[in-house]
Formats: C-alpha cells, structure tokens, sequence
C-alpha cells in the first residue's frame, strides 16, 4: 500500500506512483528540460518524501539540470509501526527496494535513458549503497549525506561506482564512521566536511553547502558534457 500523503507544499516534482512486485511507492518526480541524469533519493529514519531538506536539495539539483525521484521507501503501514517504534530500519530490505526502483526507471519511457545517481540520507545512505552494490551496472555515482555506512558492511567492497561520503564536521561520531569506510569501497569514495555543521545540517548556508557539493559530483559521473 501507498504512502496516503500528497504533494505539500514545498515539495519538488510531480507526484508519481512507482510499481514494485510487491507494493507501490509513492515518489515525487522533476524532470527538466534536457535532463542530464536521474538522481533518486532515498530519505532516513523518521523522514519521507516530504522532507524539507531532501526537496531543497532535488530543487537546486534541478537547477543544474538533473532529475529527481524523491521516494517514500516505506509503504503507509511501515511509517506507522516506525513513528510508533515497533519496527526498527532494515537497510538491507530498503536497499533492495531502491534497486527495484532503478529497474522501474530503466523499464519505464520518459527516464530510462538517463544515468542514475542515487542519494541517500543518514540510514537512507545504507539503503542506496545496498542497491548501489546490486545494481553495479546501473547506478552511476552516490552521494551519502550524514551517512550510517556502519550499517552497510561487507558490501560496501561491492559498491563499485564513484561515491561522495558528505558529513558535518561537528557530527564527530559519523564523521570519523565515514573516513573509516572510505578505503573499503570497491569503486573509491571521497570523504566532505561540511564546517560548522551537525548531523541534520540545520547550520545556515551549511545545507546549500551539500547541495552544490553532490551537484558537481553528479555531473561528473552521470555524464555531464
């Protein structure tokens, strides 16, 4: 079942019904003209396609001519159970949805010959490295912004496009989670300090700062030219 939410104020994007084998997601999606990439976002625990944040960032993606698909992961009856702490994030099953969602994007018409970037938020990164890992000849680039790579594991070895760990630097404990990982990855990742920022990147200006960041490593990697 489908998030029951639509499209609020502040959102970027039309919303879209995104057709799983098992459940439908509901996603909203920006696609401007001449589009160079499709970046999909996958948000973190606590958050949905509404985000404040994620929509800022898909709105000055936008700006440098990539799309966005801003997902709900989880289903109506999966938000419920986790605002009311009965179920804890499963990364993993989320990651598998994410890369079920990059076989929508290449089995649909309008996107499917863009290249995917994905870009994922705190427990939200953990999902698209997943995906990332089993979709090696789809996704493109990744971004992370605060990310829990801790979550991911082995597979981060498996991850073998390009990969941008962004952090704030006064989130110590993911920061150094970050720098950590970097040299684990398959394909190789660099580490951004984001200063004066914490995990949420609430710091004026610091949010932009991520923005621009992940723009320019998008356009880099999803063939920009």
């Amino acid at each position: 079942m489908a998030s029951q939410t639509r499209l609020q104020p502040g959102d970027h994007g039309d919303e879209v019904a995104v057709t799983l084998p098992d459940l439908t997601l509901s996603a909203n999606l920006a696609v401007p003209d001449a589009a160079r990439g499709l970046v999909v976002f996958a948000h973190g625990t606590g958050s949905d396609r509404h985000s404040r944040r994620n929509n800022h960032v898909a709105r000055v993606f936008g700006d440098h001519g990539l799309a966005t698909l801003v997902l709900d992961l989880l289903s109506a009856e999966e938000q419920n159970a986790a605002a009311a702490g009965l179920a804890g994030p499963d990364v993993r099953a989320q990651g598998d949805r994410v890369a079920m969602v990059c076989d929508w994007v290449r089995a649909g018409e309008r996107i499917a010959p863009l290249p995917i970037g994905l870009f994922g938020a705190s427990t939200g990164a953990a999902a698209v490295l997943f995906a990332a890992a089993a979709r090696p000849h789809d996704v493109a680039a990744v971004v992370s912004r605060g990310g829990r790579v801790d979550l991911v594991g082995d597979a981060l070895a498996e991850v073998r496009c390009p990969v941008q760990l962004v952090v704030g630097e006064l989130d110590r404990v993911v920061a150094e989670a970050n720098h950590a990982a970097a040299p684990r990855f398959g394909g190789g990742a660099q580490v951004v300090e984001i200063g004066g920022a914490t995990h949420l990147f609430a710091e004026p200006g610091t949010l932009d700062q991520v923005a621009e960041r992940a723009s320019d490593w998008f356009e880099r990697h999803l063939g920009a030219g």
